[in-house]
């Protein structure tokens, strides 16, 4: 858990498919920034994969590893950006999916509200609802 001024403060990094369905999750310290802090995250993408990423994520670093292993990363570049990378706006609209779980994340009282101290078990609380979605994924519409 990360602190300041306002409090004790926590990241959720999730992984998702591309349904929304959360693959991987991390959390991290509120002030550590996302790119270097989540970096390690980017394992379980392999070759024939696009990761459809925010700004935070935009680094060098990530690009060349990402094209060393076959995959394709689609992240909007930061404006100050010296070498510019390939980006698909069309295909970026896509990651509305991880926003979308993030939404349906925050329904669970326990990971909205942050009651627990430890982060131990607050990661746990965010699993058991991401199992739930989960599952929710399963289920008949009919």
């Amino acid at each position: 858990m990360g602190r300041s001024r306002g409090g004790l403060t926590t990241k959720i990094h999730a992984l998702v498919d591309a349904i929304g369905r959360p693959i991987l999750l991390k959390l991290t310290e509120g002030q550590a920034h996302d790119g270097r802090s989540a970096a390690d995250m980017f394992g379980t993408v392999c070759g024939g994969q696009v990761l459809l990423a925010d700004r935070a994520y935009d680094s060098d670093r990530l690009h060349e590893t990402l094209a060393a292993r076959g995959a394709v990363a689609n992240i909007r570049l930061m404006p100050n950006r010296v070498k510019a990378y390939a980006f698909d706006a069309e295909l970026y609209k896509e990651r509305n999916f991880v926003e979308r779980f993030f939404n349906k994340l925050k329904h669970f009282r326990a990971v909205a509200t942050r009651y627990d101290k430890r982060d131990d078990n607050y990661l746990a609380s965010v699993q058991l609802a991401s199992i739930r979605i989960w599952l929710r994924s399963y289920e008949s519409v009919t």
